[in-house]
């Protein structure tokens, strides 16, 4: 039984924590609710205390925006206001001033009626006049036909036919001097633009011969070229289709040929050989080859240096290789390539001195013999082989119309072509770039002196400047001034039809006139 109390009084304990524990837990929710609603309400007066700032502090800014837009409203009423006045009273014063205007108007209105009225006067009288001085003219004509016993309209012919006549003399005159001052300015212009193209330029002239001499270490080379029976010497013949000449001269083999490019490679192969000391028809062939190469790296590298010695790239490379060609052939003692180079520049500058386009001149001018490169293979001029050799390659049209131009072969067309055919007889003609036999030399002055003399009222001729110039005496009874002009045109037309010549002829007619009297 007693451990049935011990139950119960567990039980009653127990009943009596869960009580206490209950009653205490539900009397803790009830202070945390109790503080729970007093924080929500402090939190509802917080923010109710705030709006109602926030509100006071909005219609404080809000009354104060509207005192500001009332003062700025007052503002640009004042301005407008004042504006308005100003306008007003601009307006009363425009009105003011126009109605002054048109006073002042009114007045002049009525002065210009005035003035109308009495010019209509003078009109009135002045007509009268000149009616009356019409009545006295008819008059005088017809007392002065009377007299002279002329019509008017005779009388006005004459006049008008002498009033011609002077005024033709007079207009025949100022021709003559425009045209004399014309000529003078453009000369002097053209010297000054040539003379400064040549300042700038001044290129070295090299002089080639058909024949080029090797030397030997001794005489007894000599043998050795020519090698047994003569089978050395045939082979470098036959190898390179030039002419050995081996003569009494010390020391020295001659090799003479019309194509330089063979002549030059015979050379080489023979200096190869010298230097080898093996001279045999093998050994000969190997050299010839190795000659040939070397020639036409030097033939390539020729025409590279012209091109970047000009500024004038771009250009196909076959064109490359007949321009290196050119410093193997001579026209007249000069060097092709050497005079191509210098056309090439002479034209440059000329053309920048006149505005005109320097690159094409400069190519135009480079280009402009490179006929002379094929013309010993193929038939026809160097100058339409260069045309169809610019045409073939590509390039412009420009260009090829200054090749086909420059020995007026056709008509020049554009500025460069005439600027291409210029620097041409410039470089042709400058001092020692080109010579020519003694003969020849002899046979040109002889026919410049005859064609010349051949024209009639020709007194005397003579050929001066080394040819360059052909000066002629007329005789004055025979030919006058005008007539002088016409004479040199004609000798000129005729040495450009029946000769060959470098350069340009200077054809100079001179007319003298002299009054001989004696003092007794």
């Amino acid at each position: 039984m007693q451990w049935l109390w011990y139950i119960l009084i567990a039980l009653a304990c127990l009943a009596a924590g869960s009580a206490f524990g209950y009653f205490y837990r539900k009397n803790e929710a009830e202070k945390k609710i109790g503080r729970t609603e007093q924080y929500a309400q402090r939190l509802l007066d917080d923010a109710t205390r705030k709006a109602d700032e926030q509100k006071k502090e909005m219609l404080l800014a809000a009354k104060e925006e509207v005192l500001h837009l009332k003062s700025e409203a007052d503002k640009e009423i004042r301005a407008r206001r004042t504006e308005q006045q100003r306008s007003e009273r601009r307006l009363t014063q425009k009105e003011e001033s126009l109605d002054k205007k048109e006073e002042a108007l009114d007045k002049k209105r009525d002065a210009l009626a005035e003035r109308e009225e009495s010019l209509d006067k003078k009109a009135e009288e002045i007509q009268r006049s000149l009616d009356e001085a019409e009545n006295i003219k008819e008059k005088q004509l017809a007392e002065l036909e009377r007299i002279a016993t002329l019509t008017h309209d005779e009388a006005r012919q004459m006049v008008i036919e002498r009033v011609q006549k002077e005024a033709f003399h007079d207009a025949a005159a100022t021709v003559r001097e425009i045209e004399s001052r014309a000529k003078e300015e453009g000369e002097k212009k053209a010297r000054n633009i040539i003379a400064l193209a040549i300042q700038k330029c001044a290129a070295d002239h090299v002089a080639e011969t058909t024949v080029s001499v090797i030397n030997l270490p001794n005489d007894d080379m000599k043998g050795r070229i020519i090698g047994r029976e003569g089978r050395n010497i045939r082979a470098l013949e036959t190898a390179t289709g030039v002419d050995l000449i081996i003569d009494d001269t010390p020391e020295a083999v001659i090799v003479s040929a019309f194509d330089p490019v063979r002549r030059e490679i015979a050379r080489i192969a023979i200096e190869k050989l010298i230097m080898d000391g093996r001279i045999h028809p093998a050994r000969i062939e190997e050299c010839v080859e190795k000659a040939k190469k070397e020639v036409e790296s030097q033939i390539r590298e020729a025409g590279e240096q012209a091109i970047f010695e000009t500024g004038q790239h771009g250009i196909h490379p076959e064109l490359v290789k007949l321009l290196g060609r050119l410093r193997y052939r001579t026209s007249y003692g000069q060097n092709v390539l050497k005079h191509s180079i210098e056309v090439s520049h002479l034209a440059g500058l000329m053309a920048s001195e006149l505005g005109a386009d320097v690159q094409l001149a400069k190519r135009a001018g480079l280009l402009h013999d490179i006929g002379k490169a094929v013309d010993h293979e193929q038939e026809g001029t160097h100058v339409s082989l260069g045309g169809e050799l610019a045409r073939k390659y590509g390039e412009n049209n420009d260009v090829i119309h200054a090749i086909l131009a420059h020995h007026n072969d056709v008509e020049p067309q554009t500025v460069e072509a005439v600027l291409v055919q210029a620097a041409d007889a410039i470089s042709a003609a400058r001092p020692g770039a080109r010579r020519e036999s003694l003969e020849n030399y002899i046979k040109r002055l002889t026919k410049l002196e005859e064609i010349a003399t051949s024209f009639q009222g020709v007194d005397k001729c003579y050929a001066i400047q080394s040819g360059r110039e052909v000066r002629i005496m007329v005789k004055p009874e025979d030919v006058t001034d005008e007539g002088t002009k016409i004479l040199a045109k004609e000798i000129a037309k005729r040495i450009e039809k029946e000769m060959e010549y470098p350069g340009q002829i200077r054809v100079n007619v001179i007319r003298e006139t002299r009054s001989i009297d004696y003092a007794k």
